[in-house]
């Protein structure tokens, strides 16, 4: 049975071709399925994306099917798309599953630049002589007699204004999402 408007004679409009794509289907949609079905291995999905892709092309190229028989045509171009499928999955990297993504740590040097930039601008908000006083006894590491000796201040003022920035800079963090 030959494919009606298959580029024997002209169509006109979206009706001509929703018609030729329904009889294309009607007639050969059975065994184009079965055939991509053997050439996905069985696997469905892929199966009716290689069907509806070589009617697409038939209906895009109807002078392709004119003056011969459109089914063994249709099998080349679904054969085609087939080997074309497989070459493209071959040709790049196998999808990673997301338990393999699981098992990838967490910690990603971009978020731990982003927190330190953060902090960097939370501390540089707080006035000069906290700020100085954090720098000394927690980036320096440095004991309250240390940090005294260094900012000539007494220990009891290291240790007031430690108390003080601290407050200051965990409410800087907090306006800034840092900190709960």
């Amino acid at each position: 049975m030959g494919v009606p408007n298959a580029g024997t004679a002209p169509r006109s409009g979206r009706v001509a071709d929703e018609a030729f794509v329904r009889a294309l289907y009607a007639e050969h949609g059975g065994a184009l399925l079965r055939y991509a079905l053997h050439l996905t291995g069985g696997d469905r999905q892929r199966a009716e994306d290689l069907v509806q892709e070589t009617i697409v092309r038939a209906w895009r190229h109807p002078e392709a099917l004119a003056d011969r028989p459109a089914r063994p045509w249709l099998f080349a171009v679904a054969r085609n798309l087939a080997v074309d499928s497989y070459r493209a999955r071959q040709a790049r990297p196998p999808e990673t599953a997301q338990a393999a993504l699981e098992l990838l740590p967490a910690d990603d040097d971009a978020d731990r630049t982003l927190e330190s930039w953060a902090v960097a601008d939370a501390l540089a908000s707080l006035r000069p002589d906290h700020r100085r006083v954090i720098i000394e006894t927690y980036y320096r590491g440095c004991s309250v007699a240390e940090a005294a000796a260094t900012l000539g201040i007494p220990p009891g003022t290291v240790k007031s204004r430690t108390f003080y920035a601290l407050k200051a800079l965990k409410l800087a963090l907090q306006e800034r999402g840092l900190a709960p």
